[in-house]
């Protein structure tokens, strides 16, 4: 067992897939979210789908509808590597 090495579990999650993903965890339809970020709809589909770019002030407006940091929106795949920490 000495050999043995831990794997890590990780799986690539897009900036359009991290928006729907915390959307639904939220239970809101993505109608439910332009209700509350006055973000039409067929953008915010445009953004799920990685068709247009999320951006930072559209992040912010998102993440706070949401109730999460935006850059659990912007950063999804973001690992800090341990030797690089400070």
């Amino acid at each position: 067992m000495k050999d043995y090495q831990k794997t890590r579990k990780t799986v690539d999650v897009s900036v359009g897939e991290s928006v729907r993903i915390i959307r639904e965890l939220q239970g809101l339809s993505q109608n439910q979210l332009a209700g509350l970020t006055g973000i039409p709809q067929s953008t915010l589909s445009a953004i799920e789908n990685d068709r247009v770019s999320l951006g930072v002030e559209r992040a912010k407006v998102i993440a706070s509808a949401l109730r999460c940091h935006p850059a659990v929106l912007v950063f999804p795949g973001w690992e800090i590597d341990g030797d690089q920490a400070a």
